[in-house]
């Protein structure tokens, strides 16, 4: 008879986040339930303000993490968390929320060729940003910390970054626009719109030669 040894394949075990870990998370969590809380609408006169807050305070988690080097999972290929969660009811509410006015404006690559602005809503970003965050904090309450934070971090490169950054900007300027008493659509009081008849060209080299100066470069060519 025949001596067999089972070998039973241990799962592996959890990682202990640090404390920079920690604080991502606990940001990533906080800005999806405010997110939840403010879209069920209980205050209505201050949803802007409050998404503004909590869309400010995301991309500093954001920013911390597109400062670092690049994070690498444990794993070789990213263990699968199932479909992720579906927003569809949190983007709904939110564009009853907002709803006059939802749709703005964006230009998607600052350095790109020159293009036209696109309409977006602001209730389409925000869930989808909710949608990659959740996916990420599937894999930290598993005790995969690498593995959210490598997707924490390519994701806000790839995608989430520059969505909250073009909600805040949208944010932004709706506040502004109130509390400056500027209509939408008119330009804010002290903004500088005289061209002094320049051209094109002319405007773009007195930019580049500014840049220039701030940055102590002293020959553009």
């Amino acid at each position: 008879m025949s001596d067999t040894t089972t070998t039973a394949t241990a799962a592996p075990r959890p990682e202990e986040p640090d404390d920079f870990a920690v604080q991502i998370a606990d940001s990533i969590n906080s800005f999806v339930l405010s997110v939840h809380e403010i879209a069920k609408g209980d205050e209505p006169g201050s949803a802007i303000s409050l998404l503004l807050l909590e869309v400010s305070q995301l991309l500093l988690a954001g920013g911390r993490l597109g400062a670092i080097e690049d994070v690498l999972p444990e794993d070789r290929y990213e263990p699968d968390t199932g479909p992720d969660a579906d927003e569809d009811e949190l983007r709904q509410k939110l564009a009853a929320l907002l709803a006059p006015i939802d749709v703005y404006h964006e230009v998607f690559d600052p350095y790109g060729p020159a293009d036209k602005p696109v309409p977006c809503r602001i209730s389409d970003d925000v869930a989808g940003v909710v949608t990659d965050l959740q996916h990420g904090l599937v894999h930290y309450r598993a005790g995969r910390v690498s593995e959210a934070l490598w997707w924490w971090q390519f994701s806000y490169l790839a995608n989430w970054g520059s969505n909250t950054t073009a909600v805040l900007r949208a944010l932004q300027s709706l506040v502004a626009h109130v509390r400056l008493d500027s209509p939408i659509g008119a330009p804010v009081d002290g903004a500088d719109t005289d061209d002094d008849g320049l051209t094109d060209e002319q405007l773009e080299q007195q930019a580049g030669e500014l840049m220039a100066a701030e940055l102590g470069i002293k020959d553009l060519s």
